[in-house]
């Protein structure tokens, strides 16, 4: 089916027949070097919110020296911006599907650049708070919104690999942000790291005038004629690249019913509700255990080598890093085989595997420094493994329509994650048994693998269409 040129109308049946009569059209172009330019830009800002999310970590320590701050003031510094991010992930979602996917990209970078020039300003702590709960809404809401644009200009064949190939920039963002962090701070003080960091702006300006709008989304809103418009250039930009015609799109049924007992509109009701309502709970529950034992490790590695092995402060961060690194390997192996092994098969196996690594570590006592490195290494490549393959999956799971409120909801329950996962195993640690610390986290893991293995899903191959009428 051909999509008319026609004037919006109000019916939700026909409104669902053209949006998939773009997506039909999406599915039929290569992959080519349109997609990797769009993903390259998309990837830029992605590289720089994570940078972002990153430097309070190398400021805090010169922040509590000059401004004297005490456990509670450095504690709420530092996790005030997590607390922003849960809320802008909530927030980024309902509003991406009501006003476009590029504009709510474009405007958190703007944001969280603009945060940073207040940033340097900040005299006190209050103020530098509250700069950083609104950066934590720009940050949080950036990832989930660009991983679902992402999605939508991919088609079906080999959109995992390309999805996830986009998705490790935000790992490598947080390993530039260390390593610039940890030259430019003891040189030049926090200000001046936060002021170079407010450079990146000018990419709200690169997105808003080379990067398009989801022709998918457009056609869901019922903005039939910019949809064409868009999916018109998009094809003359692929033609010319590839230097061929482009195959003619598979035909779309006339009518695109939704799903039995689902609630039209796409907000919170319809997400949960019918078979969404399932897909939600099983996604959240994935997000929150992910990040609860990637967040409870790391974050509480270096003190664990140096408190209770002796390690010196660089070699506690030296194993801790190692460890992270062992993570990004992981990223990278799901990348190149999730086409091939399946969503719900490498989340199973990946948290499964990371369930039985952290069970051994706890119940041989963690004896040494060596054992806790070699053990939640291999647990880091398992679970970092299936963190990043949810940035691909959750996206998959729903409609246009409500595709960037589904995502956010992950993006939520694994900010939830981040917060609570160093809190509780903080006061597992403190009851001075270190093999409990794994086993909870062993614990979390498995539950989250049994959850994946109950109710997940599988969507690889399959067309968004069709796995989200």
């Amino acid at each position: 089916m051909t999509l008319d040129a026609s004037p919006a109308t109000e019916g939700g049946d026909r409104r669902r027949t053209d949006a998939a009569a773009i997506g039909a059209r999406v599915e039929r172009l290569p992959l080519c070097r349109w997609h990797v330019t769009v993903r390259l830009v998309i990837g830029v800002v992605t590289f720089f919110e994570a940078f972002d999310q990153l430097l309070i970590a190398y400021a805090l320590p010169q922040l509590r020296t000059e401004w004297q701050l005490g456990t509670g003031h450095a504690t709420a510094l530092m996790t005030v911006g997590s607390v922003g991010m849960l809320l802008g992930a909530v927030l980024s979602g309902r509003l991406a599907d009501r006003f476009g996917r590029v504009r709510v990209i474009a405007v958190c970078i703007a944001v969280s650049s603009l945060c940073n020039l207040l940033l340097t300003a900040s005299g006190s702590p209050g103020p530098f708070m509250a700069v950083r709960f609104v950066q934590g809404l720009a940050i949080g809401g950036e990832v989930p919104v660009a991983a679902t644009f992402i999605a939508e200009i991919t088609r079906t064949r080999h959109r995992g690999r390309f999805v996830l190939l986009y998705e490790l920039v935000f790992p490598a963002g947080l390993t530039a942000g260390a390593l610039l962090a940890s030259w430019l701070v003891p040189l030049l003080g926090w200000r001046w790291m936060f002021g170079l960091s407010a450079l990146p702006g000018v990419l709200c300006f690169v997105v808003a005038r080379y990067v398009p709008e989801s022709p998918r989304w457009l056609a869901d809103q019922g903005r039939h004629r910019e949809a064409l418009a868009t999916m018109d250039a998009i094809e003359e930009r692929v033609r010319r690249i590839t230097g061929a015609p482009l195959p003619e799109p598979e035909p779309v049924p006339e009518e695109t019913a939704p799903p039995a007992g689902t609630r039209g509109g796409g907000g919170l009701r319809e997400l949960l509700s019918g078979r969404y309502r399932k897909r939600t709970l099983v996604i959240g529950v994935l997000w929150f255990t992910g990040y609860f034992v990637n967040y409870g490790i790391t974050s509480w590695l270096p003190t664990i080598y140096s408190t209770r092995f002796g390690l010196s402060l660089s070699e506690a961060l030296r194993h801790s890093t190692l460890t992270s690194c062992a993570g990004l390997l992981g990223c990278l192996v799901v990348a190149l085989t999730v086409d091939r092994v399946g969503r719900r098969r490498t989340v199973v196996r990946c948290l499964g595997a990371a369930a039985g690594c952290l069970l051994l570590l706890g119940v041989l006592g963690a004896g040494s420094a060596g054992a806790v490195l070699l053990w939640t290494s291999l647990a880091a490549v398992f679970f970092f493994g299936s963190n990043i393959c949810l940035y691909l999956y959750t996206p998959e799971l729903f409609p246009t329509r409500m595709r960037a409120l589904g995502s956010s909801v992950g993006g939520a329950l694994n900010r939830l994650g981040v917060i609570l996962g160093p809190i509780a195993v903080g006061a597992v640690y403190a009851g001075g048994t270190l093999g409990a610390v794994f086993l909870t986290l062993a614990g979390t893991a498995l539950a989250g693998s049994l959850t994946a293995a109950a109710g997940a899903e599988e969507t690889s191959g399959r067309k968004l269409e069709s796995i989200a009428p």
